[in-house]
């Protein structure tokens, strides 16, 4: 039986996999890209209905092709977002094998490439580009047992405020999908809670300019002017319903109870720790510190753009600000769900490779892997912050894309 063989296959057909098919194409790398379910599948089936992306249509696109019949300032719905990207793998004409699951990469012995193994068969390749992004593999504390009494989801599953029991919600996470699903639930008439811990919280406009505007603008996605940032900090920023900035005292002053960050359970009773009036003020300390930055931009460059000083007015602090809750009896509370939105982690069990480091991360520079004819794309600071949104992947992939061909001609010299 014959074995199909390929330069470069791609693992995974959303916008990095994608990025990467264009860039491997204009250096002439022949390649495959495998997707075990359809194009953009995340963006179909693990969010929400309401789910909008997080940049405007000017900004969060590659740049060979804009949106149709989408204002340049509007937030693209989830749907729009993956009707994008396959538009872009159709003009592209790019090789996307959809349903077929690559189920382990291996190195071969005796002679270059790897062994693929997938549901439709074996591919050897010369290289093998891990696109499968940072959002594989739900995250959260297995702290609360699976009980009867208690529904508990993750962001990845949630659909809409229908999908939930009735009762009040415990939500955890203040990122961009804790807090819109938090208003969401909100608005539809849900008694709320929201576990905030540490978080970065943007504007999400400032006179006349989005925040991605001002992220080039500052050099804020390069981050060659600011602090080494924590890791592991929620980013606070939506198109939520036209595109608002995130501000958990609006957000409590419209009846969700804020509360910090989730430490433990016992016996029906979630504990939260100290310390949610300081991360909420270190989140506007990061607010005004963009609007400080964007100030001294505007005057440095005489720019014209008119003046915006109530965007520097705070609510008053709530009273679950001022006296925080320490515990909530979820019984007591009426809490009948909790919703995780704590993120995600990588799965990678399927490389059999070493290209990992002791904690099992992938263990890489700028996406060149340590090990030879492996890369990583779309991971969170792969390059820079920018690295895993539609913007900065695709600039990753021509790094990539380079690096691949300069390989190829090192391997070919002399056998011609």
């Amino acid at each position: 039986m014959s074995v199909e063989k390929i330069n470069t296959l791609v693992v995974g057909a959303g916008q990095a996999g994608i990025a990467m098919s264009e860039h491997l194409s204009l250096v002439g790398v022949p390649h495959v890209v495998l997707e075990r379910n359809r194009i953009a599948e995340r963006w179909r089936s693990e969010r929400w209905d309401s789910l909008v992306a997080n940049g405007p249509a000017w900004h969060d696109r590659f740049p060979g092709l804009k949106f149709e019949g989408v204002s340049p300032e509007a937030f693209p719905p989830k749907e729009r977002m993956a009707q994008y990207f396959e538009e872009y793998a159709a003009m592209l004409k790019a090789p996307v094998r959809t349903g077929v699951e690559v189920r382990q990469v291996e190195r071969n012995v005796g002679r270059p490439g790897f062994k693929v193994t997938t549901s439709e068969g074996v591919i050897e390749a010369i290289n093998v580009v891990a696109a499968t992004g940072p959002f594989q593999v739900p995250a959260y504390p297995k702290i609360v047992p699976e009980t009867d009494s208690i529904q508990q989801l993750h962001s990845s599953v949630y659909k809409n405020p229908g999908q939930l029991r009735e009762g009040a919600v415990l939500v955890v996470g203040a990122g961009a999908s804790g807090s819109q699903i938090a208003e969401e639930l909100r608005k539809a008439g849900k008694t709320v809670y929201l576990s905030v811990g540490e978080h970065y919280r943007p504007p999400r406009s400032y006179r006349g300019r989005d925040y991605c505007w001002w992220l080039g603008a500052l050099g804020l996605w390069d981050e060659v002017k600011t602090k080494p940032k924590k890791q592991h900090v929620a980013f606070a920023v939506s198109g939520y319903e036209g595109g608002k900035t995130v501000d958990f005292r609006r957000l409590a002053h419209m009846g969700v109870t804020l509360v910090g960050l989730t430490r433990a359970y016992k016996d029906g009773v979630i504990e939260f720790e100290e310390g949610l009036a300081r991360n909420v003020a270190e989140g506007d300390q990061a607010y005004f510190d963009v609007l400080r930055e964007a100030d001294a931009y505007i005057e440095q460059n005489g720019l014209p753009f008119l003046p915006e000083p109530e965007a520097w007015e705070l609510l008053p602090d709530p009273d679950c600000l001022e006296e925080p809750i320490m515990s909530l009896d979820l019984a007591k509370a009426g809490i009948t769900t909790i919703l995780w939105a704590t993120g995600f982690t990588f799965d990678y069990s399927w490389l059999k490779v070493n290209a990992f480091d002791e904690k099992g991360a992938p263990f890489h520079k700028r996406g060149i892997s340590a090990e030879s004819g492996i890369y990583f794309l779309g991971l969170p600071n792969l390059v820079n912050r920018a690295s895993s949104f539609i913007y900065g992947v695709w600039h990753d992939a021509k790094y990539i894309a380079d690096h691949i061909a300069v390989q190829d001609a090192y391997m070919s010299y002399g056998k011609t």
